[in-house]
């Protein structure tokens, strides 16, 4: 029978896209590299560092590496926070070098213990380093980079400003200047250069992150799978595109290109820089031999500052959640590090119906059944096709067995009748194949909605579901999706023709999915059993319809 192909095509599709996705993450692509001849001719004015050595090689000392000990005694962390975000300054180079997520827990129910992005320690290294280049900045001086002062620090109802300052010797004025306003990720990072010397000076600003290979438990999405945890970037030709640390090794990315951006990715949350977006700007990657640290950055035009003149240059640090609709008003693809795969024509559309449904219900699980719902009804007249032509199977298994008991082993003359039974009683035994195929990329877009949308992350449904984005703790979804499978094959025609050992296979196929299930997302193992029992609702109305009718013929 069709059906029980239908359901082999069902496994094999599964278990296939498992594969692909592993592939991905050990096989991708390289990204396009392209390099721009005018790189290397500005690289070397006003006394920046040649191209092919990035500038904070040599001028930014690693976070492990030992420093002199009058130059840590005069550095200091220095506290920015508003209500959902908590950052430490290191006056030395004015570096992030910690970030809280204070409206996030690392764990479930462990609310002491929050997501960390950025940190520095002996173990970790993740800091959002930025400075500038040209000669008397504060990055570039030969003893290391400069210790700034605070000059204030100030906090309204609605904004955060911190102020550092740095002075050289030839009376160029820095202020480096951090401006958090409440309720947002993004941190506006700014120079203001006030030149009170007798010369011209140029500098142009570096945005960079120093990241180690660390790599979370949480990523783990089950059956091996991996979140991708790594960097990524845009430009003109490609709006997202990741370059993890693999490709890193393999060749130093160096672009230039009109606005852009680069990020860490994790899952659930980024870590961005974003330059002036009206630019043209140098984005590279560069692997620090000794430590392993990958650095990922981008470079913004040069700025010239006159004598007794003043300019500012800047860039955006985001710090935070996966949220698409912040992340696309701050840059052009910025969003689509909310990462659907090859999905996401499909993913994009559940995702708003999830949180339109969520907006209405208050629960994530609820919307994930209404999104379910909302599914079935826009595939009902595939699915009615398809039980009808299941109904009108079921009506024919006692003529098939007859063909069967008639030709016996003869499958080539088995085959020919069985054809000319189908077209005498007009139905379609390849019915029930195609609304299978078209559900499955709906179900793997919802996996990877699931795991990619950090507002279903530790969202609780109900009695002991605390977390759709975590497996099942006790099993009993899974279980009851093989339960309602192990249903929906009852309810179906079983093939006349099926051998033996196909017969075993399509009894083990509901075992093997629960065992599948079981290290997936709750979220999606609910939304597959609802599916299974709209299915089997929809599907006995219609068998016992079409049943009513040929009795009716009958008589």
């Amino acid at each position: 029978m069709e059906s029980a192909r239908g359901f082999l095509l069902l496994a094999l599709a599964f278990i296939t896209f498992l594969l692909y996705q592993q592939w991905q993450q050990d096989h991708a692509p390289e990204p396009k590299q392209t390099q721009s001849a005018q790189v290397s001719e500005l690289s070397n004015a006003s006394g920046d560092i040649p191209q092919d050595t990035p500038p904070v090689a040599a001028d930014i000392p690693q976070d492990s590496a030992p420093q002199q000990t009058a130059n840590l005694a005069s550095a200091q962390l220095v506290t920015l926070a508003n209500d959902v975000l908590e950052l430490q300054i290191d006056t030395r180079g004015g570096d992030a070098v910690s970030a809280t997520l204070k409206k996030f827990n690392q764990k479930l129910n462990q609310p002491e213990d929050k997501v960390q992005l950025l940190t520095r320690s002996s173990e970790r290294t993740f800091v959002a380093k930025s400075g500038l280049v040209g000669t008397g900045s504060p990055d570039t001086a030969e003893e290391g980079r400069a210790v700034y002062q605070v000059v204030s620090s100030e906090q309204s109802d609605d904004q955060h400003k911190l102020v550092l300052r740095w002075q050289n010797d030839q009376g160029v004025v820095f202020d480096k200047i951090f401006t958090l306003s409440n309720g947002r990720y993004d941190v506006h990072v700014g120079y203001r250069i006030k030149n009170t010397g007798g010369e011209m000076v140029s500098y142009r600003m570096f945005s960079q992150f120093n990241r180690d290979r660390f790599v979370s438990q949480d990523t783990n999405t089950g059956l091996g799978l991996q979140a991708y945890t790594g960097a990524a970037f845009s430009s003109e030709e490609t709006r997202y595109e990741k370059y993890d640390f693999d490709d890193m090794d393999e060749a130093n990315l160096n672009i230039k290109t009109k606005a852009g951006w680069v990020a860490y990715l994790q899952h659930y949350f980024v870590s961005a820089w974003i330059p002036s977006q009206e630019t043209i700007n140098e984005i590279n990657t560069q692997v620090l031999e000794r430590s392993g640290v990958s650095i990922v950055r981008v470079k913004q035009p040069w700025v010239n500052v006159a004598p007794s003149a003043e300019q500012t240059t800047g860039a955006i640090l985001y710090l935070g959640p996966k949220d698409q609709e912040v992340l696309a008003e701050l840059a052009n693809g910025l969003d689509l590090t909310v990462d659907y795969s090859i999905f996401w024509w499909i993913g994009q559309p559940l995702f708003w119906l999830l949180t339109f449904f969520q907006g209405i219900v208050s629960n994530w699980g609820l919307a994930i059944i209404l999104v379910t719902v909302t599914v079935k009804l826009l595939l009902y007249p595939l699915a009615n096709a398809q039980y009808r032509s299941f109904a009108k199977m079921r009506l024919l298994q006692p003529k098939l067995q007859q063909l069967k008991e008639r030709y016996g082993e003869d499958r080539q003359k088995m085959s020919m009748a069985m054809m000319e039974l189908y077209k005498k009683e007009k139905v379609n035994p390849m019915g029930g194949c195609l609304p299978l195929i078209i559900q499955m990329p709906v179900f793997f877009a919802l996996y990877w909605v699931l795991l990619e949308s950090y507002e279903i992350r530790h969202a609780p449904f109900a009695l002991w579901i605390n977390d759709l984005s975590a497996p099942d703790p006790y099993f009993i979804f899974p279980v009851l999706m093989g339960v309602s499978m192990w249903a929906m094959q009852k309810l179906q025609p079983t093939a006349a023709t099926m051998d033996p050992m196909q017969q075993k296979i399509m009894q083990f196929l509901p075992v093997m999915m629960t065992v599948f299930f079981v290290f997936f997302p709750s979220g999606l193992v609910l939304y597959w059993l609802v599916n299974n029992l709209l299915s089997i609702a929809q599907q006995l109305y219609i068998t016992n319809k079409i049943e009513k009718e040929y009795n009716a013929k009958k008589a």
